[in-house]
């Protein structure tokens, strides 16, 4: 099957009072129709920025994309013409941002908010928009007759399922959903995942879901990609990196999890922080954190290689010659993994 969206080797910068932020750093991503791909990673690994350029939102200045090709439906995003990619935003491609109370324009009805994304991306009159974002509204279980409600009517809960609505007005063939989740409670939290998987199947639309919760990305996607210091350092099916995790921060995250079947009182977190992105490493991004870090570690810079025996898991590390030592995975398989 091919490539609805592909990201090869991107770069993005963000240059302030002398400084050069390497916010991502020659990534490499794949999205096929229908799938959903879970970009996971600690705060600041660059996750967001990778979704923004997708639809060249990185505010210039200070970002820049400094490089790399964007490909969707076999057109570079990054080369098109501006008319062009205002026809692809919220139209094709859709996203879902962040904060939902941030993401609704006060002034505005609900209503109202989905209707002009549909007037905008399709021909039709004012009555047919309102009457297709009542549809909206009811697909994601609000009533229609909240049409003419305001933001701050709502909870935060239904103010997340209106910026869906939103996103998905237009059927969008990829949405871009950063963090959906991160400000709800559990229960609210499942609902909008049960809701998010409903629709996904419903409209066939394929999804980036940008998360720290490794359990939401079991629960909704089909393949995982590990994201540190701007780079992916592992992906692959969520069978291959839930059940083999290869990486050591990937194993290291795994520890930080805890599982109703864990003997231990303590969690075992990463040591250290992030690297400076200003500051990276001159070789492995991870290696200062490494418990396995060998002398080549913090002098190259790995390349990413298939893992033998499975069809997609890939790893950027030199561990892939070598064995972690085996109580390392024991200790991972004690956990519950």
């Amino acid at each position: 099957m091919e490539n609805l969206l592909e990201i090869k080797n991107l770069t993005v910068e963000y240059h302030t009072q002398g400084e050069i932020v390497r916010a991502v750093n020659g990534l490499s991503l794949s999205l096929r129709q229908g799938e959903s791909l879970g970009l996971v990673g600690e705060t600041g690994a660059g996750k967001t920025t990778t979704a923004l350029s997708i639809l060249q939102l990185v505010a210039d200045p200070p970002g820049k994309i400094m490089g790399g090709e964007i490909f969707f439906e076999g057109v570079d995003l990054l080369k098109t013409k501006k008319s062009l990619l205002r026809s692809v935003r919220g139209n094709k491609i859709s996203m879902i941002f962040q904060d939902p109370m941030t993401s609704l324009n006060p002034v505005y009805s609900v209503g109202f908010q989905i209707a002009e994304v549909i007037r905008l991306h399709e021909s039709c009159s004012q009555e047919e928009a309102r009457r297709k974002a009542g549809e909206m509204l009811e697909m994601v279980g609000i009533p229609k007759e909240r049409y003419d409600e305001y933001p701050h009517q709502f909870s935060g809960g239904m103010k997340q399922r209106v910026v869906i609505a939103m996103s998905v007005a237009c059927s969008p063939r990829i949405i871009l959903a950063d963090e959906p989740t991160t400000a709800l409670d559990v229960t609210i939290q499942a609902q909008v995942l049960e809701l998010m998987n409903d629709l996904k199947e419903k409209l066939q639309t394929s999804m980036l879901l940008i998360t720290h919760d490794l359990g939401v990305v079991a629960q909704v996607c089909d393949r995982v990609a590990i994201m540190y210091s701007g780079e992916i350092v592992e992906q692959g099916t969520i069978p291959e990196v839930f059940d083999h995790p290869a990486h050591p921060y990937t194993i290291g995250l795994f520890g930080s999890i805890p599982t109703l079947s864990m003997s231990s009182t303590k969690l075992t977190p990463i040591d250290g922080q992030m690297p400076d992105p200003t500051e990276l490493p001159a070789g492995c991004s991870f290696s200062p954190r490494c418990p396995y870090a060998r002398a080549e570690c913090h002098k190259e810079k790995p390349g990413i290689t298939r893992i033998p025996g499975e069809e997609t898991h890939e790893l950027r590390c030199f561990a892939l010659g070598w064995e972690l030592p085996d109580e390392a995975l024991m200790e991972v398989i004690k956990r519950g993994r």
